[in-house]
């Protein structure tokens, strides 16, 4: 088994990762700064576990043979409150990571995001689509972020030879999001239980496609199993879902009488979004198993 490092390992998706490589019988080393992440989601997982306080723009130095960087606000709330911070630890605590890599000749995994893809003029999204971003709008300190951290990456890997693996990820959810999250699911469900309207923005025909997070877990592991591995990979699940029957499903399954209320949508805020897997279908035979359904009564019921 191998020593893996997990940044952001104590966040959302960063904390299934660590107990899913755990129950492997991994030794994991998660380290976290605990901005948005959470101590937590930890807390109950058993195994060969060490947690380091830390953050990533600041180098450090450990001996790993595996290298996950899943460290990123990724909710809109948390970013355009911190975007600095958000840019940093994209530029910054993803350099570190790979010269801890590079110095160590470790696997280096990388936890970019549909986002690259903007909103986006190519729908399903393809891994060799460009993205429509706009570099300047009130999303860019995660998008452009994490689009610069993909060139940082690819050119650690010409310059350097880093073994270096990115895979894009799509909306996921899941136990241990944070109830004031900021996204959608979390935002439904927390109007839902209070009694509250739920709030749509725009005419709720945008599509989003929302994987649940052991399936996305599942293809995290087959990215860094992959014997070989080319370029980057989308994981996420291909059934594309509007905003309008994600909020009448969260209320049927939560019995809620809440209202659905509209209202302006968000600046740059995506109207379509879909993955196309097939390229990790094909490369890492990854396919999503858990239908929304199923993943929203795992999540909250």
């Amino acid at each position: 088994m191998s020593k893996i490092l997990v940044a952001g390992g104590a966040g959302f998706i960063g904390s299934h990762l660590v107990e899913r490589l755990l129950t492997l019988g991994h030794e994991v080393t998660a380290v976290d700064n605990f901005v948005t992440g959470n101590l937590k989601n930890l807390s109950h997982i058993v195994g060969n576990l060490k947690v380091i306080d830390h953050d990533i723009t600041i180098p450090f130095d450990g001996e790993f043979e595996i290298i996950i960087n899943m460290a990123c606000p990724a909710s809109p709330v948390d970013y355009q409150n911190i975007p600095l911070e958000t840019l940093w630890v994209s530029a910054m605590g993803t350099k570190n990571l790979l010269e801890i890599a590079r110095k160590n000749k470790a696997k280096f995994l990388h936890a970019s995001t549909s986002e690259v893809y903007g909103d986006p003029l190519v729908h399903p999204q393809k891994e060799d689509y460009w993205g429509n971003v706009n570099p300047n709008g009130p999303r860019s300190c995660y998008d452009e972020g994490k689009r610069f951290a993909e060139s940082l990456i690819v050119n650690y890997q010409n310059v350097h030879g880093v073994n270096a693996r990115i895979f894009r990820i799509f909306n996921t959810y899941g136990p241990h999001m944070r109830a004031n999250d900021g996204r959608v699911i979390p935002n439904f469900v927390s109007q839902a239980m209070a009694g509250e309207p739920i709030t749509i923005y725009g005419d709720g025909k945008q599509t989003r496609s929302f994987c649940y997070v052991d399936d996305l877990v599942d293809g995290i592991i087959s990215v860094m199993n992959a014997e070989k591995f080319s370029g980057p990979v989308n994981l996420g699940n291909p059934k594309e879902t509007t905003i309008l029957e994600l909020a009448e499903m969260i209320l049927r399954l939560m019995d809620s009488k809440s209202e659905i209320v509209f209202k302006d949508l968000p600046q740059d805020d995506p109207k379509i979004r879909q993955p196309d897997i097939s390229k990790a279908r094909k490369e890492l035979n990854f396919e999503p198993k858990v239908d929304l359904e199923s993943g929203l009564r795992r999540t909250f019921i």
